[in-house]
């Protein structure tokens, strides 16, 4: 009873969220990761996700649906949430840890492997030559930059 009343309290008091102990750690980054995307929104003026666009490709943040060149293309839940995340950080150089640990979560800070091949998949899927890629490009020993038009 006591727990139940702490937690009213709480919220009462004005805290959006209430996390008892012992806690998990993947249930506290998850509700992290809910107030950054809540404090986005209240930041966007309380508007839905916005469209990211560039001139060969389009992504919808809120209906999850990504065009290029025109014709809507299928990324994997893994590619689109790499996608979002370098959309998030539009042209600044985001490092492979903050890369894994956002989209794979911690326990894979250490798989750089994983986010090779997932890059790779990405610019085939939505860069014109992947071979020499105009978006998602590598910044040799740190990490990858979403480069903006």
């Amino acid at each position: 009873m006591g727990e139940v009343s702490n937690f009213v309290e709480g919220l009462d008091s004005g805290a959006d969220d209430y996390l008892t102990k012992p806690f998990d750690v993947g249930e506290l980054l998850a509700r992290v990761r809910v107030a950054l995307r809540h404090a986005q929104r209240v930041k966007s003026g309380g508007k839905q996700d916005p469209v990211f666009e560039t001139n060969d490709f389009k992504v919808d943040l809120s209906a999850r649906i990504v065009t290029v060149r025109g014709k809507e293309i299928h990324l994997t839940p893994n590619e689109y949430d790499l996608l979002a995340f370098l959309i998030r950080h539009a042209g600044k150089v985001v490092t492979q840890k903050q890369i894994l640990q956002e989209v794979w979560g911690p326990a894979s800070s250490d798989q750089v492997q994983y986010l090779r091949i997932y890059v790779y998949q990405l610019r085939q899927k939505i860069e014109a030559d992947p071979d020499r890629p105009r978006y998602i490009v590598t910044e040799s020993g740190v990490g990858y930059r979403l480069k903006i038009d």
